[in-house]
């Protein structure tokens, strides 16, 4: 089964293409959501990130996420400590995750995709760009947050510059009939290979 992955940065738009491909049919691994829910069930790893972070890690709502984006994405170090323990378990998860397909191929959605090496694990990868105003403008209606947090969280990505070179396709996300045509096309081209 192949594996095609697609990434790109916050507010990039790559969760509108994942689900667009899950209508068709195809089976979509979204990291980021499988790491916020492994981060609240696997035991062990909860008990990795209170042993580091500290018990204000977790709340009586379950992951203190405001306590540790404070943390991790102010210290490098720290966010570089938080993925060595989550990304293990999402790559665990995953490979689980991929026994259970019996489709051609699959989606595997992350943001840090390349930051992470989870995309030596795929056939293909698709990179969804947008202007980074737009994504800004998008990030902040869509979560609330500031324009300050919003660049914050994006300083701590790769440069779309950095992304494009290794890259199969990259997809400018600046048009949804368009877009929605790359889908087809490539859900098409998928079914034949």
């Amino acid at each position: 089964m192949r594996c095609i992955g697609i990434t790109g940065g916050i507010g990039s738009g790559k969760t509108s293409i994942s689900k667009a491909f899950a209508t068709l049919g195809v089976p979509v691994y979204n990291s980021d959501v499988r790491a916020k829910f492994l981060m609240l069930e696997n035991q062990d790893l909860k008990h990795s990130i209170i042993e580091h972070f500290g018990p204000e890690s977790y709340d009586e709502n379950g992951l203190n996420r405001a306590f540790l984006a404070e943390k991790v994405f102010k210290e490098k170090v720290e966010l570089e400590k938080l993925n060595s323990l989550v990304h293990p378990a999402v790559f665990k998860d995953y490979d689980e995750w991929k026994q259970k397909q019996d489709f051609c191929y699959h989606l595997k959605e992350a943001a840090i995709l390349f930051e992470s090496g989870s995309y030596k694990t795929c056939n293909e990868v698709i990179l969804v760009i947008v202007p980074l105003e737009e994504r800004i403008h998008r990030v902040m209606k869509r979560d609330g947050w500031s324009k300050e947090q919003v660049l914050e969280r994006i300083s701590k990505q790769w440069s779309d510059e950095k992304k494009i070179a290794l890259a199969d396709h990259v997809w400018k996300n600046d048009n949804e009939e368009k877009l929605l045509e790359k889908v087809l096309k490539f859900h098409n081209s998928q079914l034949k290979a």
